[in-house]
């Protein structure tokens, strides 16, 4: 149990200190603040609901790993290098993968709940 207390305080370190020094984490934490009330609303079935709050972790979940993953490369060669380029735009290109997630399962759950399909 001691293991388990200690890892989620560590998990909160960790997003507190992406919180305070991150733009994006920032923006995604703003986010679920706003879709979860919306997604109580907007969800006409309890997994619905889950599925609209779950799909904005999933993308703090990517993004938290892409910033690790751009952290880590900064500390190994703060130097500009064509490799840790590459290593950078594919965790860019994981977000951008999470965020059409997103916006896929929103757009589908707004559509149903006004009836479009």
């Amino acid at each position: 149990m001691d293991a388990w207390i200690a890892a989620f305080r560590n998990s909160c370190a960790g997003l507190i200190f992406a919180v305070r020094t991150e733009r994006a984490v920032r923006q995604e934490v703003l986010a679920l603040i706003v879709v979860i009330p919306a997604a109580l609303i907007i969800g006409q079935t309890l997994w619905i609901k889950i599925a609209l709050i779950c799909v904005v972790l999933l993308l703090m979940a990517v993004e938290l790993l892409n910033t690790c993953i751009e952290k880590l490369c900064d500390h190994v060669t703060p130097a500009i290098h064509p490799q840790i380029k590459v290593v950078k735009d594919m965790g860019s290109a994981a977000v951008l993968a999470a965020l059409l997630i997103v916006a896929s399962v929103w757009m589908a759950a707004i559509a149903q709940t006004l009836g479009l399909v």
